[in-house]
């Protein structure tokens, strides 16, 4: 009965080693940023403001976001992640938002170079309006604490 029952609990036992051990695999990296008009380059004066959060599934690469704001000059008109950048510089959109009105809730998978840009915090997200059209608010996106 001894010598029948081993090869039951090897595959148990290993069964239950995979299962534990996959969702250790993959990390699931928190980011968030802080918008204000202050960061964007040139500053804009401007009582618009806003958060960012962001999960970055490191396994799937898919970066997933939460964007809201308030006080803008008027309706966004655009917004973006952009980089890669240093905060203070500028640079091209790299991922686009499909809708712009607060809360922007999306998410994109990134490639290699994108993923990299984003753990060493070169990447940023703005809001656009008519009246700013470079970006009324801005804020670097940075791991959370």
């Amino acid at each position: 009965m001894r010598i029948q029952s081993l090869p039951v609990l090897s595959a148990f036992a290993v069964s239950t080693a995979l299962l534990f051990a996959s969702p250790a695999m993959a990390d699931i990296v928190k980011y968030t940023a802080t918008l204000d008009g202050s960061q964007q380059s040139p500053p804009v004066t401007t009582k618009g403001k806003g958060t960012a959060t962001f999960s970055f599934d490191t396994a799937k690469k898919k970066l997933s976001w939460n964007v809201k704001y308030s006080g803008l000059s008027g309706p966004a008109t655009a917004a973006h992640i952009h980089g890669p950048a240093e905060a203070g510089e500028n640079a091209p959109p790299v991922i686009p938002f499909k809708k712009f009105k607060s809360p922007i809730k999306g998410s994109a998978t990134l490639t290699d170079a994108q993923a990299a840009d984003l753990e060493a915090g070169k990447y940023y997200v703005n809001v656009h309006t008519a009246a700013n059209k470079d970006g009324e608010i801005r804020g670097q996106i940075e791991k959370a604490m």
